[in-house]
């Protein structure tokens, strides 16, 4: 092999080279291209997901709300019972005293 024959063959061998770069290049930004259509699409979903989270935030807030006053219904509901009971073992007593006096 002479030297116009090495240097043609490393010419065509770089050329070849250089062309299945710009293939791959092409091909990667072929499938990794992102279209005005799909960012619009992206905004669309971004703006969906923050008003989802806004609205579960929402959810949370009432819940937390609606479990606070059925606590304080529940420890409320709690003392009236207490208080119900405690009258009615003094009314008990006093009926019991009072048949104790009666029957005496």
């Amino acid at each position: 092999m002479n030297r116009s024959e090495f240097i043609l063959a490393t010419a065509v061998i770089l050329f070849v080279a250089f062309m299945l770069g710009w293939f791959a290049s092409w091909l990667v930004n072929r499938f990794t291209r992102v279209t005005k259509a799909e960012i619009g699409e992206l905004d669309r979903m971004a703006q969906a997901l923050h008003e989802a989270e806004e609205t579960r935030d929402q959810a949370i807030t009432y819940l937390q709300q609606r479990e606070a006053e059925i606590t304080n219904q529940l420890a409320q509901t709690e003392a009236e019972l207490r208080a119900a009971m405690d009258g009615l073992r003094e009314a008990r007593q006093d009926a019991e005293e009072l048949r104790a006096k009666y029957e005496a």
